[in-house]
C-alpha cells in the first residue's frame, strides 16, 4: 500500500492514494486552516467507519440478508494533551432492510469488531476503547434504504 502527502500551503495537504485517488486535508482554522477539507484525525475516524461498514454490509450480503442501507455514526474522544490520540470511539450502525435477522446483524457487527476491521482492531490494540452498537430499521416493500 502506498500514499503520498504533498503540502499545498498554510496547513493544507493533498493526499494521493496508491490506487490513484486524491483528497485535500486541512488543519483547523485556529492553526491557519481554511476548512478546505477534513482534518487528519477526522479522516482517520472516517476510515474506521468505512472499514467497519464494509465488513458489516458484505457479511450481511453473504448471509443472504436483504440489506438496503447501512449508516455508521461515529463519536470519538481524544486526549486533552498532545499527542491528542483517540481514547474512545463509539460506532453505531443503522442497518436498513427487509426481514433482517437481529442475530445476523449482531454477528456481522461483532465479526467486524473482533476479526475483520483492521482499522478499528489496530486502534483497539493501541489502547483505544472501541464500542459497537446497532439498530435495525425495517423497510416496507416500497421503501428504499438509502435515507437511513
Amino acid at each position: 500500500m502506498l500514499a503520498e502527502i504533498a503540502w499545498t500551503g498554510a496547513v493544507q495537504f493533498e493526499a494521493k492514494s496508491g490506487s490513484g485517488h486524491t483528497l485535500r486535508l486541512d488543519g483547523p482554522p485556529a492553526a491557519g486552516g481554511q476548512n478546505g477539507g477534513p482534518r487528519p484525525m477526522e479522516l482517520m475516524l472516517m476510515g474506521v467507519g468505512a472499514c467497519a461498514s464494509y465488513d458489516v454490509v458484505t457479511i450481511l450480503q453473504r448471509s443472504r440478508q436483504d440489506v438496503q442501507g447501512c449508516v455508521a455514526r461515529l463519536e470519538a474522544d481524544r486526549a486533552d494533551e498532545a499527542p491528542k490520540v483517540f481514547t474512545a470511539i463509539r460506532l453505531h450502525f443503522v442497518v436498513t432492510g427487509r426481514g433482517l435477522s437481529e442475530a445476523k446483524v449482531a454477528r456481522a457487527v461483532s465479526l467486524s469488531a473482533d476479526k475483520y476491521c483492521s482499522a478499528s482492531i489496530m486502534l483497539k490494540r493501541g489502547g483505544v476503547d472501541i464500542t459497537h452498537t446497532h439498530e435495525i430499521v425495517e423497510l416496507n416493500p416500497t421503501e428504499s434504504g438509502t435515507d437511513a
